[in-house]
C-alpha cells in the first residue's frame, strides 16, 4: 500500500525557513568564541591537508604528518605576524614628525584666513602633539587589532591550534561520517564530492594569498617609487586588507594617502597614491582575481555584499573574512542536489544563468 506524502502549505515552509535562519543566527551569535576558531581551523586544515598527505607518502604516520603540517602553518602565520609587528613599531616611532607637519599646515591655514578674512580661528596655536601621537598610535593599534582579530586572545589561538590538529588527524573519519549521513547516495560519489569541495577551498585560499602577495609587492613598489616612508608597512597592510571585498582596498589606501599628505611638501604625492591605488584596484578586480582565484567563488555582487554585511554584523572583521569562502562552499554544496540547485543559481553570477539559457 502506497504511503501518501505529507505536503506542507507554502506558508509553513516559509515559516520553517525563517525559523531555521533565526536559529542559525542565534547560534552564531551565542557561539561566536567557539565557532570562529572552528571555522577558521576548517579552512586552514584544508589548506594544510596536501602537506600532510605528501608526508604520509614518505612513510610518516597520520599523527606525525599532522603535527608537521600544523607546525608548518603556525610558523608561517607567526612569521607573518612578527614581520607586521616590526613594521607597525617602526611606523609608530615616526609619528612625532607627523604631528609637527600637521601643526605647520594649521599655521598656514590660520595665516591665510587671518590675511584674507580678518578672522582669528585659533588654528595657529596648533594641536597638542601628544594628542596627535596618541590618536595615530590608537589608529595604528586598530590596524594591529584587524590583523590579530581573527585570532583574538591566547585562548582562541590555542583553540584554533587544537582544532587544526584534530581536523588533520581525523580527516578520514570526518569524510566517512559525511558519507554515512548520505547513505542513500553512492559512498564513492559522496567521497569524491567531498574531495572536490576540499579542492575548491584550497584553490580559493591559495588564490587569495597569491593576490594578496602580488598586491603587497606592487603597492610597496609604487609607494617606494613615490618616496613614501614606511612603504613596506603600507603596501603589505593594503595587500592584507584586500581579503575584505569592496571595503578592503578602500581602507588600505586611506592610511598611505593621509601619511603622504602630512609628510610631503606637494599635494601631488597623496594624489599619486590615490591614483596608483585606484589603478591597482582596477587591475586586481578585472584581471588578477578572475584569473588567479578563477571560478572557485563565482558569487554575484549582491550575495557577496549581503554576506559581508551579515558577517560583519555577527562576527565583525573575522566574519567578513570567512563569509566569502563559506558562501562559495555553500554554493558548491547546493549544486549537488536538484532540490537545492535554485539556491546555487541565486548565489551565482548572471553569466551562468545566460549560459544555462543557451
Amino acid at each position: 500500500m502506497d504511503q501518501k506524502k505529507l505536503i506542507l502549505p507554502n506558508y509553513l515552509k516559509i515559516l520553517a525557513i525563517l525559523f531555521l535562519i533565526i536559529a542559525i543566527v542565534f547560534i552564531m551569535v551565542v557561539g561566536r568564541n567557539l565557532l570562529i576558531p572552528l571555522l577558521l581551523a576548517g579552512y586552514i586544515s584544508a589548506l594544510l591537508t596536501p602537506i600532510s598527505d605528501w608526508l604520509e607518502t614518505k612513510k610518516f604516520s597520520r599523527t606525525s604528518s599532522s603535527i608537521v603540517a600544523l607546525l608548518t602553518g603556525l610558523i608561517g602565520i607567526l612569521g607573518l605576524l612578527t614581520f607586521i609587528g616590526f613594521q607597525v613599531a617602526s611606523f609608530t616611532r615616526d609619528l612625532d614628525n607627523v604631528g609637527d607637519k600637521l601643526n605647520d599646515y594649521l599655521e598656514d591655514i590660520e595665516s591665510f584666513i587671518s590675511d584674507k578674512l580678518q578672522i582669528e580661528t585659533g588654528l595657529g596655536r596648533g594641536i597638542d602633539k601628544e594628542s596627535i601621537i596618541d590618536l595615530l598610535e590608537t589608529n595604528s593599534g586598530s590596524i594591529a587589532d584587524i590583523i590579530f582579530s581573527t585570532l583574538g586572545s591566547l585562548t582562541t589561538f590555542l583553540l584554533l591550534t587544537v582544532f587544526i590538529f584534530f581536523f588533520l588527524l581525523f580527516r578520514s573519519h570526518l569524510t566517512q561520517f559525511v558519507a554515512m549521513i548520505f547513505h542513500n547516495h553512492d559512498p564513492k560519489e559522496v567521497k569524491a564530492e567531498i574531495k572536490e569541495l576540499k579542492k575548491v577551498v584550497q584553490k580559493y585560499i591559495i588564490g587569495v594569498f597569491k593576490v594578496m602577495a602580488i598586491l603587497a609587492v606592487v603597492n610597496t613598489a609604487i609607494l617606494f617609487g613615490l618616496g613614501i616612508k614606511h612603504a613596506v608597512f603600507f603596501g603589505v597592510f593594503a595587500g592584507i586588507l584586500n581579503i575584505i571585498p569592496f571595503l578592503g582596498p578602500f581602507l588600505g589606501a586611506i592610511l598611505p594617502t593621509i601619511f603622504a599628505f602630512l609628510t610631503k611638501d606637494s599635494l601631488w604625492y597623496p594624489i599619486g597614491v590615490v591614483i596608483s591605488f585606484q589603478i591597482i584596484q582596477l587591475i586586481e578586480s578585472n584581471f588578477l582575481t578572475p584569473k588567479i582565484v578563477g571560478s572557485n567563488v563565482n558569487l554575484n555582487a549582491f550575495i557577496t555584499f549581503l554576506g559581508l554585511m551579515v558577517g560583519s554584523a555577527i562576527w565583525g572583521i573575522a566574519g567578513m573574512i570567512v563569509i566569502i569562502p563559506t558562501l562559495a562552499l555553500l554554493r558548491e554544496i547546493f549544486t549537488l542536489d536538484e532540490s537545492t540547485k535554485p539556491f546555487a543559481l541565486l548565489f551565482g553570477e548572471e553569466e551562468e544563468i545566460e549560459k544555462k539559457k543557451t
